[in-house]
Parts: C-alpha cells; sequence; structure tokens
C-alpha cells in the first residue's frame, strides 16, 4: 500500500513518544491531540479530529479508553462512516476485547479495514521503539501497513481475528501485574528488616528472576521514584478489563483480584498519578499486625 499520509490520534506518555519515532523515521504524518500543545511538538497538527481523518489514508488511535476511542471516529453518530470510509483504522490502545469486536464490525459495515495493534511496554520501551505489537485483524489489512510498526516496535506477533490482540494484551499484564506488585512486595518486605535494597536489587538482577521490567521497576523503588511510566490509574484500568475478560470466561485469577483491590486503594489513597510501584506506598500505609495487637 503507497501510504501518502498517516493520521495519529492521542499524543499522552504512550503515544507521544510512538508518534515521534514516526515522524523521525520519515513517516509523512499529521497529528491531533485532545490537548493542542502536545501536537506541534511531534509533527504537523490538525485542531480538528476531522481534518485528520479526511487527509489521511491510514488513522492510528493511541487512546485513554474506550469512550475517547468512539468519540474520535463519532462511532454511533452521524459523522462516523463519513470519516471513516475507504481508510483503515489501526487501534493501538487497550479497551475491553468486546468493544473492539464491535468496532470492528461496525468499521467493516462503513466501508473501512480495521487492525487492532495493543501494545506491551510503557513510556520508555516506547520512546526507545521497543514496544511489542500484537496484531489482529485480517491479514491482508495487516500486511498492508506492517511497516509502519518498525520505527515504533521491536517485534510484531500475528494473534489471530479480533479481539486476540487484545486478549493476548490482557494474558500478558495478568503476568506484568503479578510481577511488579510481588517485586513491591518484596521491597515492602526488605525495607521493614532493614536491608540494604540496593544489594536486593543487586541480588534479583544477578539471579533467574533478571528481566527487563525489573532492571526498570527495581531502581525506582530504590530511590523512591514514582514519576510514571505506566501510572496506578492506567494499570486498575487494564486490571479491571482483565478481571472483566475473566469473568466472561468463567475464571477465578485469585492474584488478579488481590492486586486489583490493592492497586484501588493505592489510587484512593491519592497515588493514581503515579507510576505502579506505587503500590508500595499503599502497603507501607496500612497499619502492621504487630501494631493492631497491641490496642487490643
Amino acid at each position: 500500500m503507497d501510504i501518502s499520509r498517516v493520521g495519529f490520534a492521542g499524543l499522552g506518555s504512550m503515544g507521544g513518544p510512538m508518534a515521534l519515532n514516526l515522524a523521525r523515521a520519515g513517516v509523512p504524518l499529521l497529528v491531533w491531540n485532545r490537548t493542542p500543545g502536545k501536537a506541534d511538538q511531534v509533527a504537523e497538527a490538525v485542531e480538528d479530529v476531522a481534518e485528520l481523518f479526511a487527509r489521511c489514508e491510514v488513522v492510528i488511535l493511541m487512546l485513554k479508553d474506550e469512550a475517547a476511542v468512539d468519540a474520535v471516529l463519532d462511532r454511533g453518530g452521524p459523522a462516523f462512516a463519513g470519516r471513516v470510509a475507504g481508510r483503515t483504522i489501526v487501534h493501538m490502545g487497550t479497551t475491553a476485547p468486546g468493544h473492539s469486536r464491535e468496532l470492528e464490525a461496525g468499521l467493516r459495515a462503513a466501508g473501512a479495514k480495521y487492525v487492532e495493534a495493543p501494545v506491551s511496554g510503557s513510556r520508555i520501551p516506547a520512546e526507545a521503539g521497543e514496544l511489542v505489537a500484537m496484531l489482529a485483524g485480517d491479514p491482508a489489512a495487516i500486511e498492508e501497513i506492517r511497516e509502519l510498526f518498525g520505527p515504533m516496535c521491536r517485534e510484531t506477533v500475528h494473534c489471530g481475528p479480533v479481539p486476540n490482540g487484545l486478549l493476548m494484551k490482557l494474558a500478558v499484564n495478568v503476568h506484568l501485574t503479578a510481577v511488579v506488585t510481588g517485586l513491591a512486595e518484596t521491597v515492602h518486605f526488605a525495607r521493614a528488616h532493614g536491608l540494604d535494597l540496593g544489594l536486593l536489587a543487586d541480588v534479583l538482577g544477578a539471579g533467574q528472576l533478571a528481566s527487563p521490567i525489573l532492571r526498570v521497576k527495581a531502581p525506582k523503588l530504590v530511590e523512591e521514584d514514582f514519576a510514571p511510566q505506566a501510572s496506578i490509574a492506567n494499570v486498575l484500568a487494564n486490571v479491571e478489563l482483565i478481571a472483566a475478560a475473566a469473568g466472561e470466561a468463567g475464571l477465578e485469577l485469585p492474584l488478579i483480584e488481590a492486586s486489583r483491590a490493592l492497586y484501588a486503594e493505592t489510587a484512593r489513597r491519592g497515588f493514581g498519578a503515579e507510576d505502579m510501584v506505587a503500590v508500595v506506598k499503599a502497603l507501607e500505609a496500612r497499619p502492621s499486625p504487630r501494631s493492631e495487637d497491641q490496642l487490643r
């Protein structure tokens, strides 16, 4: 497919660096963001999202949630069919699998192509162009735009029909959530016993538990750096999607349910905008069993 111009909607903590990597790679890019100031720093920008669709053959969506996706497409509204007809819509955010399935049906009925392409990774991999994209949809539509993922992603994996890309993303996040929450508990335990946290990070990194996520998150916990790469609020939204998908399949995921409660507690304590490792703050804010026993 000879793509004359690519549209990119959504320049948040992930979308911004993703779009910038596309622009730096020479992709003819037009961008839109709800907050206009961010768009001007990336590429040629439009203020009206309708203009983005009018001028672009392919439009990439990296938006916060289902409501944002529907609003940008005017899904269910009078502008939807004209906005998307003849275009390829690439959905790279994380929404419910059922929403994506319905979105595909609506887009196809309107004469558009649809590629589901959620990514695994946070802000730092997005900046480095090292995300992993999980693609789903019509193989011919995927092949037409596959080259666009090169500047943004280290790997692309074709997962089959929609919504297998999003289901794969949620499955990955089951593991990711458990790993990072477990790391926060590990640091909480070590700190309570007076251990050297830097030494703890070295020991973890030297053994079988070493991983890229450990190399990123362990120093943040040691240094109490809670600047967001993936925020508590964002992770909680993902965990809610996992819990809903598990319920639809009749599954029990006890680790996810425990993490869900912990992330929700962390958000209620006012840390929703901080990095996901801030779950340690909720753990630290809880009274210890020993102090509760002393009050009895």
